[in-house]
């Protein structure tokens, strides 16, 4: 009886610090996923330090279609969401000795983050089928603000939830100054909705196909450079990221530079249907798509296909669609599927590429030497220099 008596003799501070600080936490934390999931899109070289392993990974979330909410990426809705909690806590503080408005607001506003933790957690669970540490972590701040927000409601508001939810709107509301400060959340809001730069579309449209290509004797596609000083060899994945990074990259590299640099290209999908280093189903399709690409550069459509490929939304491969957009027959594309033909080529750039030791995407061979994931500056500076 002491111990309960004690808990309910604690002061509103005790119970309306932690909530100040969480909403502080949440708001660090969104600061820090947003700054992430900007380099994820625009850094070439950037992982971060979460990016632990296939099911541990706050990179593979923020690649995730998921990670946009009404063309805004969700940190940066968190970003303002945990702002306008602190706004809420700072006035509900302010006149807590006495009425202590806000907190039936707060509340609704904790309820409703929670809830699309909720979400996203599912999400991240049953479609990315990968977790990141620091969501994780604002999964666990929504939580604790709800649960603080109900204690608080309980032990020093009772009444009703929507009353006091009534009585919260007009406090804001009917005072100039907390009406004009509640409005800027909701035109911040609507300005991030209608004008974010939406940094995580590449821009592919912008590719120029109309540079010098063929095939290379051994028949491999190339771009660029008739007598280059310096030939890159690439081994990628439709269904890599880092591929998909690295690929607008070089291209605009050849196009600054088209009579210093080849691109060559060739295959590597990590699908376990094909690449033998694969052991379990991993960037499913990727074999197909390779196969596509293929039988599109025997058609002297290659670069046209490469670039859409890596363009399209990987989770359903549409043969009719890729067809009509690059001018070849759906009934060829899916004769390619199942050609031996076609699988003979696939085969033949894995192979190239396990005699090299590659064993993840992209992998680029530049004068005998494999690089992984990005080229490094000053092999390239060397030859843009001279």
């Amino acid at each position: 009886m002491k111990n309960r008596d004690k808990t309910r003799a604690m002061p509103f501070p005790f119970y309306a610090v932690p909530v100040f600080l969480l909403a502080l936490a949440g708001f660090f934390d969104s600061v820090y996923l947003s700054f992430s999931h900007f380099r994820v899109y625009t850094d070439l070289s950037y992982k971060s330090f979460c990016a632990i392993s296939k099911a541990i990974n706050c990179d593979t979330v923020s690649q995730s279609p998921y990670s946009i909410f009404l063309g805004v990426p969700v940190p940066v809705w968190g970003v303002l969401g945990y702002l306008f909690a602190i706004f809420l806590i700072i006035f509900a503080w302010k006149d807590f000795k006495h009425q202590r408005r806000g907190w039936s607001a707060f509340l609704l506003v904790a309820s409703l983050f929670s809830t699309y933790s909720v979400i996203l957690a599912l999400i991240s669970n049953y479609l990315i089928h990968s977790y990141c540490i620091m969501c994780i972590a604002s999964y666990a701040v929504n939580l604790g603000l709800l649960t603080y927000a109900i204690i608080i409601k309980r032990r020093f508001l009772p009444g009703p939830f929507l009353k006091g939810l009534a009585d919260d709107l007009k406090f804001f509301l009917f005072s100039w100054k907390r009406a004009v400060t509640l409005g800027m959340f909701g035109v911040a809001a609507a300005a991030m909705i209608l004008w974010f730069p939406p940094y995580w579309h590449m821009n592919y449209d912008s590719l120029d196909t109309s540079l010098p290509h063929g095939m290379t004797e051994d028949g491999h596609p190339w771009i660029g450079a008739a007598s280059p000083e310096l030939t890159i060899v690439e081994y990628t994945d439709y269904m890599c990221f880092q591929c998909r990074k690295m690929h607008v990259y070089l291209r605009k590299l050849v196009e600054a530079y088209p009579e210093k640099i080849r691109l060559v290209h060739k295959h590597f999908p990590m699908d376990n249907k094909v690449n033998p280093i694969v052991k379990e189903p991993f960037h499913v399709g990727a074999a197909k798509l390779a196969r596509i690409a293929v039988y599109a550069a025997a058609k002297g459509k290659f670069w046209e296909t490469n670039d859409f490929l890596f363009s399209i939304p990987k989770k359903d491969i549409n043969i009719k669609a890729i067809a009509r957009a690059v001018g070849l027959e759906p009934a060829a594309l899916a004769w390619a599927l199942k050609s031996r033909e076609v699988g003979a080529v696939l085969n033949r750039d894995i192979l190239d590429g396990l005699k090299l030791g590659i064993a993840a995407t992209p992998s680029y061979e530049i004068n005998g030497q494999v690089y992984t994931g990005i080229i490094p500056p000053d092999v390239i500076r060397k030859v843009i220099k001279g």
